[in-house]
């Protein structure tokens, strides 16, 4: 449940990800939901057991195993970028969520954010994961609730949603790519916190399962949430959230609860994003960690004010690259095992 609910994500419980690599390719998008379903299945499952094999306290182990020294360390580099880049996203976007939610100011929604992180990434490790599944089963029940509604009444019939299309609004001009890119920014995004949740279960088989279950149920969750926008694409494709107008149409409540849940979501997934960051260059609860968690967290929240985020927009797309790289890593490492037992057989 903690990883499930790290890799769905801001992006995705906003809807504007979706609006971007699934929505805008018309009905398209259901096929390409599910290329990135078995991406991300298939991609988180190797990287929780590879984690576990290793007891990879801190990613760069896994990432030295599947690459080597050399171009292990400069993944490393790229990754500590972006775990820290995409954290000052994040910090800006609990603020926005708050704001539109319930009219707090955007720089108190972020430090509310900050002062969260601060507490809870002292806590011990089991802790922590518990605090980031609490939040899941409300996501589960609000996608099911949205998306469930909109499928049930559409405002744009199946064979109708090309015309409401906006191809400039989309990440690229081909579907499958854009499924393909997606599944390797939540590789790319994921790969550190959860070769360190693999590393930490019970046994295998616990690591192996674990993710197998959380990527399926992401992939439900993706393949009706695109529904649910296709099937509302023209009012979807005129905010900023779509998920929150079509929360608010449905109920206001139901809107306020999606607020609190994208808020929740967001602090997830700067937990899932600072904790690799924190460990890669110190020892958990140690004052090294406390200081340095103090530092990151005073520039992040500065940061988010400053034009930090277009930075790393531009530079984002890289970040999915790289996650299809350590997919294809894990998939010849998958089927030289498989190969190996049978010899062994």
């Amino acid at each position: 449940m903690a990883y499930l609910s790290f890799i769905v994500g801001a992006g995705f419980t906003t809807g504007q990800e979706l609006l971007q690599f699934y929505v805008n390719h018309g009905n398209y998008a259901y096929l390409g939901a599910i290329v990135t379903g078995v991406i991300v299945t298939f991609g988180t499952r190797q990287i929780s057991k590879v984690g576990y094999r290793l007891n990879a306290d801190t990613y760069e182990v896994s990432l030295h195993s599947l690459f080597g020294k050399k171009v292990g360390t400069l993944i490393d580099y790229i990754t500590i970028f972006f775990l820290f880049g995409l954290t000052v996203i994040m910090i800006a976007g609990g603020g926005s969520a708050l704001n539109q939610g319930f009219d707090v100011p955007k720089w108190v929604g972020s430090l509310a954010i900050v002062v969260l992180l601060f507490i809870v990434l002292q806590l011990r490790f089991n802790k922590i994961l518990a605090l980031l599944g609490f939040v899941t089963p409300f996501l589960v029940v609000v996608v099911l609730v949205i998306a469930g509604y909109n499928i049930l009444n559409p405002s744009i019939s199946f064979d109708q949603v090309h015309a409401y299309v906006k191809p400039d609004k989309a990440s690229s001009h081909y579907w499958w790519w854009d499924a393909i890119d997606y599944g390797g920014l939540i590789i790319g995004n994921s790969f550190s916190f959860l070769t360190i949740v693999g590393s930490n279960a019970m046994s295998h088989k616990t690591a192996r399962r674990g993710a197998y279950y959380g990527g399926f149920v992401f992939s439900l969750l993706l393949l009706l949430m695109v529904a649910g926008l296709l099937a509302n694409i023209k009012a979807a494709n005129s905010v900023d959230i779509p998920t929150l107008l079509l929360a608010n149409e449905i109920h206001p409540w139901l809107g306020i609860l999606m607020s609190a849940v994208m808020f929740g979501v967001i602090f997830n997934s700067c937990i899932g994003m600072l904790y690799p960051f924190l460990t890669r260059f110190s020892e958990h609860k140690t004052k090294k960690y406390a200081l340095l968690l103090t530092i990151s967290l005073v520039a992040a929240f500065l940061l988010s004010f400053v034009g930090f985020v277009q930075l790393v927009n531009v530079v984002f797309p890289i970040f999915g690259i790289i996650g299809l790289i350590i997919v294809g890593a894990l998939l010849l490492r998958w089927i030289y095992n498989k190969r190996a037992d049978k010899t062994l057989m």
